[in-house]
């Protein structure tokens, strides 16, 4: 696959409330999900009007737990001309899942999505980026429930996912899937992340920016960007029952993270993965 036009970098958003989390998974359980403050929809309606503000369209992967409760919120994104992807109905980890069980949430999501809009949903991303060797099973499962594609992986080492020695650039899958990796900026010997998420919040911009630059300079392929509706939220409920390794990963920050956000707009070219992949 080739790319022609390097201007245009992939903006993506995982659609899920701050109580999804993986970071919370010890301290909240799905039972008690529906009685919490629910914020997604308030969130990711500040984001469709900052990428409207900025000519900025993205893939939307939208977890079905939330499309269940606000399929207004899934038309709005599609209506905007944003792409609407999947992030599996339940936010459960594909490697915590039989290939039955996963096989069974990807497709109710993607069921879900498609009646929402009446648009065909072909992209799929992991939650907590969790397929790697010991689950490879998964591509077959999104080739059978009618995926083309997955951004469900990232060459990095860390303590909660992780495929370093997996590509670093889309490529086809023997199942028939498109795997469209997370970027890593290749210095010094080690492959760093530059994907956004936790370490966008949590660095100052400029290092982020130059890690971008970098990841562009080095590669031929789009640079793709992630993060959450949440982590625009300062306001949001917190859990003090949480560990302090969890807290620090999940609230550091979050003041900051939507001005960064509007930099990152202003600085760079955004479309979604559909767009920048010539899906």
């Amino acid at each position: 696959m080739s790319f022609k036009n390097l201007t245009l970098n992939a903006l993506t958003v995982d659609v899920e409330d701050y109580f999804h989390v993986a970071a919370f998974d010890k301290t909240i359980k799905p039972v008690d999900w529906d009685s919490l403050p629910q914020r997604v929809e308030r969130n990711t309606d500040i984001l469709l009007q900052h990428f409207a503000d900025h000519n900025a369209t993205a893939t939307f992967f939208i977890l079905g737990w939330v499309a269940k409760r606000y399929p207004e919120l899934v038309k709005r994104i599609n209506a905007a001309g944003h792409e609407v992807a999947s992030h599996g109905f339940s936010h459960a980890k594909a490697t915590s899942q039989t290939p039955e069980e996963f096989l069974q949430d990807i497709t109710a999501a993607k069921q879900l999505l498609e009646q929402i809009t009446a648009t065909e949903v072909t992209g799929y991303r992991a939650p907590s980026f969790s397929i790697g060797k010991t689950n490879q099973w998964a591509f077959s499962a999104l080739q059978k429930a009618g995926y083309q594609y997955s951004s469900s992986t990232y060459p990095v080492v860390h303590d909660l996912y992780g495929t370093p020695d997996w590509p670093q650039k889309p490529y086809l899958r023997p199942e028939g899937i498109w795997e469209y990796p997370m970027p890593v900026l290749n210095k010094l010997g080690k492959q760093l992340p530059v994907a956004g998420g936790g370490y966008f919040r949590l660095l100052p911009y400029w290092l982020s920016k130059k890690g971008i630059d970098g990841f562009l300079a080095q590669s031929d392929t789009p640079y793709m960007f992630y993060f959450h509706p949440w982590e625009i939220d300062p306001e949001q409920p917190r859990f003090k029952e949480a560990s302090a390794k969890s807290k620090f990963r999940h609230y550091t920050n979050l003041g900051r993270m939507e001005a960064k956000l509007l930099r990152l707009l202003k600085d760079f070219q955004w479309r979604s993965v559909k767009e920048v992949y010539k899906l």
